[in-house]
């Protein structure tokens, strides 16, 4: 916790009043908005960018945008992943715009989906996949599925973790111990506990003996924490939950969406993981919304059999509880295939990894220069800095670090210096287009943000 909150509240003041003198044309948008949008912005959690009205953009390609008020940032926030291709991509423009010109959607095949699940099983190594439209629709499937395969009701999840707005994730442990809704979950269906096992990061005692309790369907989890702030498994950990999936008879489902930032293949291809269900989203089809989920074959024979897909029951397959009009569109399916096989290739991440490298060094120089109790945590391209001065071993070490009000006055000091950082936390991301130079303009910035804190 920064202790100095007068001086917090002076330099804030002044980050302030730097922003509203150079962002006029975004204010005027924003008041104009608030007609029709509450808030004046397309979804709520908006409001939680930095400044009195949010920055609206304009343009934007590759590492950087500019926004109404002509102002050119690096972005390192990438649309939290969305965007880490880079913004408007050539390959993946020029298929999508292709496509769009020929129809979008038909609720039929194109050949892009067989070229698409291809290129994903071959970098996760998971033979058999499906499409929708967000990861968070795969994973609410993925569930779905684990129930009928299994024939048991309860998810494990990770304690703070983040898969999107499935409902069973909205769920965290109290002092005491026991599943209780997430602090802001929003008009939760049922009580928590009926669906949810929740279980500390890295503890392994802790997830056997759920485990063994012999009611989880599936276990959910990120390959490393990524949204409460990068928490990193502990060796063996991950081993240890295969294990304790198979001792129990318990699918194991790894959501990559956030974790794509370690190479191609995620976590799951760079350390020899082996899920039942990988789900990927946001990124995978170079802005279009998309996500995707693969299985092994041996799940896919226990869902067939449950489903009935060529047999009795196939009348019901479109009133199931999975699917979606607009679930693996063609337009979709053409921003996957372009963008995997020429844009997010394997021989890009080696660069953007560097970047991350870079930007981690920066940020730790900034630390060691001014003594700061704080610690700065790599994950292949992405990276992201932590208010104490230890990495965090789970979800529950990481919020406790957390303070909102030095994190809004960090990420306005970048934004005013033409750099944008994720909303939600003190993460950087790093795209095939993003340059040291790009880097080097927030390593600046950051040194002066830490000084006019600790200086």
């Amino acid at each position: 916790m920064y202790e100095d909150r007068a001086r917090l509240a002076r330099v804030h003041a002044e980050e302030l009043e730097r922003y509203r003198a150079a962002r006029p044309e975004s204010e005027r948008l924003w008041r104009a908005a608030r007609a029709h949008l509450p808030g004046g912005v397309p979804m709520l959690w908006m409001e939680k960018w930095p400044g009195p009205w949010p920055v609206h953009v304009v343009d934007a390609a590759g590492a950087h945008f500019t926004c109404a008020d002509g102002i050119d940032h690096v972005d390192l926030c990438l649309g939290d992943t969305g965007a880490m291709v880079g913004h408007a991509p050539a390959a993946s423009v020029a298929a999508i715009a292709e496509r769009l010109a020929r129809g979008a959607t038909f609720m039929l095949p194109t050949e892009d989906a067989a070229a698409a699940a291809g290129l994903l099983a071959e970098r996760f190594g998971l033979p058999l996949w499906q499409f929708t439209l967000t990861a968070t629709d795969a994973n609410r499937h993925v569930l779905r599925y684990a129930r009928a395969a299994t024939g048991r009701s309860k998810v494990l999840v990770i304690d703070h973790c983040y898969h999107g707005t499935v409902d069973e994730s909205y769920a965290t442990l109290d002092d005491a111990g026991r599943v209780v809704a997430r602090r802001g979950n929003i008009g939760a269906p049922v009580p928590l506990e009926q669906t949810t096992v929740v279980v500390p990061f890295n503890d392994v005692p802790a997830l056997e003996a759920a485990l063994a309790q012999g009611d989880v369907a599936a276990v959910l989890i990120e390959p490393a924490m990524t949204n409460i702030g990068i928490v990193l498994p502990d060796p063996g950990w991950h081993e240890a939950v295969r294990a304790a999936c198979d001792a129990s008879g318990t699918l194991l489902v790894i959501d990559e969406t956030h974790t794509l930032c370690a190479g191609p293949g995620g976590m799951t291809a760079r350390d020899g993981l082996r899920p039942d269900v990988v789900v990927v989203g946001k990124t995978i089809a170079g802005g279009v919304p998309a996500g995707a989920w693969g299985m092994t074959a041996e799940l896919a024979e226990r869902v067939d059999a449950v489903m009935g897909w060529h047999a009795e029951g196939r009348e019901d397959l479109d009133v199931g509880g999975v699917g979606g009009t607009l679930a693996g569109n063609a337009l979709s399916l053409a921003g996957i295939r372009a963008t995997l096989s020429e844009v997010l290739t394997p021989e890009v991440y080696p660069a953007m990894i560097e970047r991350a490298a870079e930007w981690t060094a920066g940020v730790q120089a900034a630390i060691d220069e001014f003594g700061v109790p704080w610690q700065v945590t790599q994950l292949g391209c992405r990276a992201e800095y932590s208010f104490r001065p230890t990495p965090p071993h789970d979800g529950r070490e990481a919020a406790e670090a957390d303070d909102f009000a030095l994190q809004q006055y960090l990420h306005l000091h970048a934004l005013n210096r033409g750099i944008l950082i994720t909303p939600f936390h003190n993460m950087a991301l790093m795209s095939p287009a993003t340059t040291s130079d790009d880097v080097a303009r927030h390593t600046e910035a950051f040194r002066e943000a830490v000084a006019s804190l600790f200086g």
